[in-house]
């Protein structure tokens, strides 16, 4: 009995050391991983224990925080301030379907798990610490003058400080209500059901919560002849904007048949200037101009600009702006003209026209000034952006100076800004284009440049009318339906 006794002890004392010693190996090597899970319930029930912190637009929050009513054992969930105006700064935080842009990247801050929020004693005891905030670049003036010019369009507008890349304005149209899905009742499903509903068709499909001021690159068209016309300079093509370029009117594609036409065809193109080529939009002009200097020169200098850059972070990463590799001379010929296989983001074209104001100077583009724990203290600042040379500040004076006389007619900023919208159509025929830059009020005329264009296939030229205060922001539009 004893021996049975003794046996069954050794056994089960066996099997405490084996328990004890899985549950040491499970906590030292995997308890970080299982902690972070996914499917950890925990992590979901501390992020919505407490209000959360929030994204801040000139001075005043944008997000909030209430009394879940269907989240059960989630306490809170998260509320927005004009939602839709706000929605492609922000993103959204959903208690079933996570966190995107703003709320996404800065989730830790917001919800206080962010070990920078802690002191000491916090970190010792594993309590909980006031959550931060996240101070935006976004001007409220610029963000609803692009909001309400884009109206119920498909559209899209980026306005950036060309001096310290501080992105004032990002809008997407159509947009959406974050409120509407950030819980996880019924009400929250349906909305959501709705936001993501395809007609098979994709694209006539709304898709509200597509980002189409970051994330969708489309044919730049005619603005993409800012980049040739700085190729060009900088390759010493041509040593002035007034020199008379050898471009035939109408031009026949390298090694084709195919004669491209300008969509005015009583625009005097026939070996124009750069001036008077940026002016009437030529297409003969840029096409040549792009075949001359060759897709390798080309590729060069859209790459200075951000062209082909997979890792665009402002910080939302934005999609790839792209310049084809590989290119025959008709091709090229295509691409000067911002077609073929040339996409751009509104965001990638605001960074053209940037660039230009700032005499040739990109500075990173962002929204996000500076991260703050609940006391004010900064936790991380991006009010010194890194910036470099893209062309000589002549480059950049030669290249503007036209479009700012034209870009004045505009309502008068309090600071100098450029602005990049583009209608979001997939459609190479109905995608619209304006980049533009304007003067701070009182600045002398030159050489502060600004630019400006509106471009369908494969261009065109008219005169943009920003309509906010600080910004030139404009909202472009698919064209209306011809009678």
């Amino acid at each position: 009995m004893n021996r049975t006794i003794r046996r069954a002890g050794i056994v089960t004392l066996l099997l405490v050391m084996a328990l004890l010693l899985r549950v040491t190996w499970v906590q030292m090597v995997h308890g970080e991983a299982l902690a972070d899970d996914d499917k950890n319930r925990r992590n979901t029930l501390e992020e919505y224990a407490r209000p959360f912190g929030d994204i801040i637009v000139g001075g005043k929050p944008v997000t909030g925080s209430e009394r879940a009513e269907d989240g059960g054992d989630l306490r809170y969930q998260r509320t927005y301030t004009d939602g839709p105006l706000y929605a492609p700064v922000t993103g959204f935080s959903s208690q079933v379907r996570g966190a995107t842009q703003l709320e996404g990247i800065y989730q830790d801050v917001l919800d206080s798990t962010d070990d920078r929020l802690k002191d000491p004693l916090d970190l010792l005891t594993g309590d909980s610490a006031e959550p931060g905030d996240v101070l935006t670049t976004i001007d409220p003036a610029v963000q609803r003058a692009g909001y309400e010019a884009l109206g119920d369009k498909k559209g899209a507008a980026v306005a950036v400080d060309p001096d310290s890349g501080e992105l004032l304005g990002v809008v997407s149209s159509p947009s959406f209500d974050p409120t509407t899905i950030s819980g996880s009742g019924k009400d929250d499903d349906a909305a959501w059901k709705r936001l993501t509903a395809r007609s098979g068709n994709g694209k006539h499909d709304d898709k509200p919560t597509l980002n189409r001021a970051l994330r969708q690159a489309v044919p730049p068209g005619s603005t993409f002849k800012l980049v040739v016309a700085a190729a060009a300079l900088e390759n010493g093509l041509y040593a002035s904007v007034d020199e008379p370029t050898d471009s035939p009117d109408p031009y026949t594609l390298k090694g084709t048949s195919t004669v491209l036409h300008n969509e005015n065809r009583s625009a005097p193109c026939e070996n124009a200037s750069l001036r008077t080529a940026l002016r009437y939009s030529c297409n003969n002009v840029f096409a040549k101009l792009a075949t001359d200097l060759g897709a390798g020169k080309v590729r060069a200098q859209a790459e200075k600009f951000g062209f082909n850059d997979a890792k665009q972070d402002v910080p939302v990463r934005a999609a790839k702006s792209n310049f084809p590799a590989k290119m025959d001379d008709a091709q090229t010929g295509l691409s000067g003209v911002g077609q073929y296989e040339v996409t751009a983001t509104p965001l990638q074209m605001a960074m053209v026209s940037q660039a230009i104001a700032n005499g040739g100077e990109l500075v990173d583009p962002h929204m996000v000034s500076r991260v703050q724990d609940a006391s004010g203290h900064t936790l991380e600042s991006h009010e010194n952006p890194a910036s470099h040379r893209v062309m000589s500040q002549d480059t950049a004076s030669s290249s503007g100076r036209r479009c700012v006389r034209w870009s004045r007619r505009a309502p008068a900023a309090t600071r100098g800004s450029t602005a990049s919208p583009s209608a979001a159509r997939q459609e190479r025929r109905s995608t619209e284009w304006t980049t533009a830059v304007r003067p701070t009020p009182g600045s002398p005329p030159g050489p502060r440049p600004a630019a400006a264009r509106r471009s369908r296939w494969p261009s065109s030229s008219r005169t943009p009318t920003p309509p906010a205060p600080r910004s030139a922001a404009t909202a472009s539009r698919p064209p209306s339906p011809r009678r």
